[in-house]
């Protein structure tokens, strides 16, 4: 392996002989040189891995040095040594981005420590990840097997998401490890939600989750009633390990309370945030309000009528409340965003509808380039944090907390990342999404997915007499015999919807209030 290189300028640079040859016994290679002028014709011929710097030299200053240095190679790591605590050239060398700053006289043991924390951090946090990890892998998998409750089934999806995401910032082998183990998760959570979701739809579990349906009567009427105005954000296909990724974009701005309801089935637009809005299952409310709900074979968009069935919630409930529903473009200028705020901030309640990460998520499906750029779970983690940082949703928020709004973030399910094809044979009518089918007339293997040939028992439609509904689970997917290979190629990789699994049906719930 090579040895790391350190550049080290100092005036004095022969009183440190003791410390240069404590270095070069622990492996590192070490030129010194007097002065900063000397330092930068170093760096100009040769290459460096860290740089240590002294801020007091003769000739041109360390900060001069620094600025010069950066301009050779604006990514290495300038450690900065100096006899003065000056408040003020603390600021200055922070300010140009140094990696470290040691008060003379520093000791060897000083060196090194900044030397591992600036040369070998990955190494060091993989190598610890990579242990915390082995200890907890024994006792998820040990629990994964057990007689779990949904809040223990939430406690499980949230240990392997935070495994997952510290695993993604190394190259960890124990990734795929990790994988193995959430396959295993999602397989015995998938037997669970079978053995369990009748009961939680009919509400003869006592210890059922909060579902879709019970969102608005358990979480935002109780604050409406308190005298508390609401301002309910929904980003659609918003995951746990997303929300996680922005959350520190939040926390100096506001106070948080994290909760996790339960997506009900089929994971879809359509189905979950449509019971959002109506406060009522789909079969329900196709039963009551038909003019309201579209068929799985109609051509009209599957969620056209959010407003309406917020309204027709609210009457029914005998909530009178002043309410708004609009859908934000998030891309637009602050301007705009205050504009559209001003026009909406004296009600009650306000529903806002962001498609951004749905949006992704079907063009990651559509678009090569875009399956490049969020390849996998931490890529697609990224983009939404980037997408969050640069969209003006977080001048949003502030404004509407400012406005005196409690802010609720949520979503209305999931998505997954596909990867196993399951054939499936049925007439022509069936729906196109590859995570559930209903219909008439379906040809599949009863053991390899959750089949529901009473939907009216579990809340859902039934548009014809012989109607069923099948869910895929896990990282399964369904695909035509005719069309085999295609579909394999075009949905295989890609994150989808609709179906069992806990990124699809475990989901954040937040509420913000300002500080």
């Amino acid at each position: 392996m090579r040895r790391k290189r350190i550049l080290w300028a100092d005036d004095e640079i022969d009183i440190l002989r003791s410390h240069i040859l404590f270095l070069q016994e622990k492996g590192y290679e070490v030129v010194p040189v007097n002065s900063g002028h000397d330092a930068i014709d170093a760096l100009k011929s040769e290459s460096f891995d860290i740089i240590f710097l002294d801020e007091n030299m003769p000739g041109i200053t360390g900060i001069e040095t620094l600025s010069r240095l950066k301009e050779i190679d604006a990514n290495i790591p300038i450690v900065m040594i100096t006899k003065s605590e000056d408040e003020g050239i603390m600021s200055d060398a922070i300010g140009r981005k140094i990696a470290d700053y040691l008060i003379k006289p520093v000791n060897p043991h000083q060196i090194l420590l900044s030397l591992k924390k600036n040369l070998q951090k990955e190494d060091i946090v993989s190598e610890v990840t990579d242990e915390n990890y082995r200890d907890q892998f024994s006792a998820i998998g040990e629990k994964i097997n057990r007689d779990l409750t949904f809040t223990e089934w939430v406690e499980i999806y949230k240990k392997i998401s935070y495994w997952d995401i510290e695993l993604s910032h190394t190259q960890s082998p124990l990734r795929d490890t990790l994988h193995m183990q959430r396959e295993e998760a999602n397989r015995m959570f998938s037997r669970f939600v079978k053995q369990n979701y009748e009961t939680w739809v009919s509400g003869a579990d006592n210890e059922k989750p909060l579902l879709s349906s019970s969102i608005f009567d358990k979480k935002v009427f109780p604050l409406l009633d308190s005298g508390e105005k609401v301002f309910f954000v929904l980003i659609d296909n918003f995951r746990l390990d997303q929300w996680w990724t922005i959350k520190e974009l939040l926390t100096n701005d506001f106070q948080l309370k994290e909760d996790i309801y339960c997506s009900i089935l089929p994971t879809t637009t359509q189905y979950a945030r449509n019971a959002i809005f109506a406060g009522m299952m789909p079969a329900e409310i196709a039963r009551r309000y038909p003019e309201y709900w579209i068929d799985e074979d109609d051509d009209e968009g599957k969620n056209i009528n959010e407003e309406a069935l917020i309204k027709a919630q609210l009457e029914r409930l005998g909530k009178g409340y002043s309410f708004s529903y609009n859908k934000f473009s998030f891309s637009a200028n602050e301007d705009r965003i205050s504009k559209q705020l001003n026009s909406i901030g004296t009600n009650q309640l306000n529903v806002v509808v962001c498609n951004f990460v749905d949006m992704l998520s079907h063009a990651r499906t559509e678009s090569k380039m875009i399956r490049e750029l969020a390849a996998n779970e931490a890529a697609y983690r990224s983009i939404t944090k980037s997408w969050f940082i640069h969209s003006n949703m977080a001048h949003l928020l502030r404004q509407a907390a400012e406005k005196g709004y409690k802010i609720i973030l949520t979503t209305d399910h999931g998505t997954i990342r596909v990867k196993n094809a399951l054939k499936v044979i049925s007439d022509r009518g069936v729906n196109s999404n590859v995570r559930y089918k209903v219909g008439k007339n379906i040809g599949y293997d009863r053991k390899k997915v959750y089949d529901i040939v009473s939907p009216e028992k579990f809340g859902l439609p039934v548009p014809n007499i012989s109607t069923k509904y099948i869910f895929a689970t896990g990282e399964d997917f369904f695909a035509f015999p005719n069309n085999f290979n295609y579909f394999v190629s075009y949905y295989g990789d890609t994150f989808q919807h609709g179906g069992i699994s806990m990124e699809e049906m475990i989901v954040p719930f937040i509420t913000l209030s300002s500080k």
